[in-house]
């Protein structure tokens, strides 16, 4: 398991207080491909209920308590994907081919996918696969209008989850998708009533990892899209508006100085990391491939240089999801770092 092309995958899944996440892991667990997971469960209170909720997976259900995964909780994670990976190549527990951990709903996905990125062993033994969010469709739209935590599950998934859509009418869950649309063009909206959806449609195509340039594209794509439909245009870009979240696709026509753009990323994350909900792209940098550039909020997954293009559109692409940041003010800071080094 020491090779990172053999890495383990890492789902987390989130969502608000009380909108389906255990009930959406529980299904998950009968489908024949969750059999050898493992499942990590966050839960605030001294006393943990959730995890009782879910089928059981003996040793392989590790809680997580009184906390929301954040900085104080990190060191728990680490210290549980480590113990689920050397019980697994003990041979306590059958191999593991995959992990769920799922947060409390007041959690962010940020501060996982940093514990897994920055701890040595854990990246070279599991990988993110993708942030599933839960959005329940009777009061989803009043927690993302009132809770700033809502919005940002949101904003970082990679599949958005309507829960409880029986429950609500049909005009009230057509509303809460048209929301989620706004807030994440990127991600596909699924709909789940009582946890029936399979693990397939919450994982990127053939399991690629949701920063795979497969999905870069359709991110890209869905942007595109979803921007001539509803967004208001501004030259090649397009952007669209959730209250003070907006999301906004940047397209360059000239390849871009690589050490300018990392060094301009790393500052706007370093001053607004809090605010960037998700940013994908694919960069032109001058080689016979693309650069594919993946992260959320202030943590960035490891770059990827690729061979070749995936497609004939070979100029550099990227879409931002943030929340209160001026997007001309930013795209001006990132040409005045482009052209600092065209000087040089």
């Amino acid at each position: 398991m020491s090779g990172r092309g053999q890495r383990i995958p890492v789902l987390v899944l989130t969502g608000f207080l009380g909108s389906g996440k255990t009930t959406l892991l529980s299904g998950m667990l009968g489908d024949p491909e969750m059999g050898k997971a493992a499942v990590l469960v966050n839960e605030l209170g001294e006393i943990a209920l959730d995890h009782d909720l879910l089928r059981h997976v003996g040793e392989r259900t590790v809680v997580l308590p009184n906390g929301c995964l954040c900085c104080t909780l990190r060191d728990d994670l680490s210290e549980s994907l480590r113990e689920l990976l050397d019980l697994s190549e003990r041979g306590e527990i059958e191999p593991l081919e995959r992990v769920v951990v799922e947060t409390t709903g007041l959690a962010e996905p940020a501060p996982i996918l940093n514990t897994m990125l920055a701890d040595p062993i854990v990246s070279a033994h599991f990988r993110p696969e993708a942030v599933v969010t839960t959005v329940d469709a009777q009061s989803g739209s009043h927690s993302l209008h009132r809770h700033p935590e809502s919005v940002k599950q949101a904003g970082a998934a990679d599949r958005l989850v309507v829960t409880k859509a029986d429950l609500a009418g049909e005009e009230a869950v057509a509303g809460l998708r048209s929301e989620l649309r706004r807030i994440n063009p990127g991600a596909p909206v699924l709909r789940a009533v009582l946890g029936d959806v399979t693990l397939a449609d919450l994982l990127p195509p053939s399991g690629a990892s949701a920063g795979a340039p497969e999905e870069v594209e359709r991110w890209l794509a869905a942007m595109d899209v979803h921007a001539a439909a509803e967004a208001h245009p501004h030259g090649d870009e397009a952007h669209v508006h959730h209250g003070d979240v907006v999301a906004r696709a940047m397209l360059f026509e000239r390849p871009l100085d690589w050490t300018a753009f990392g060094v301009w990323l790393t500052m706007l994350l370093a001053d607004r990391g809090e605010d960037v909900l998700r940013v994908k792209g694919l960069l032109d940098v001058g080689g016979p491939g693309p650069v594919v550039v993946n992260g959320v909020q202030h943590v960035v997954h490891p770059p990827q240089h690729l061979a070749a293009w995936p497609g004939d559109d070979h100029r550099s692409r990227v879409v931002f999801v943030t929340r209160g940041i001026d997007h001309d003010a930013v795209e001006a800071s990132l040409a005045a770092f482009q052209r600092a080094a065209e000087s040089l």
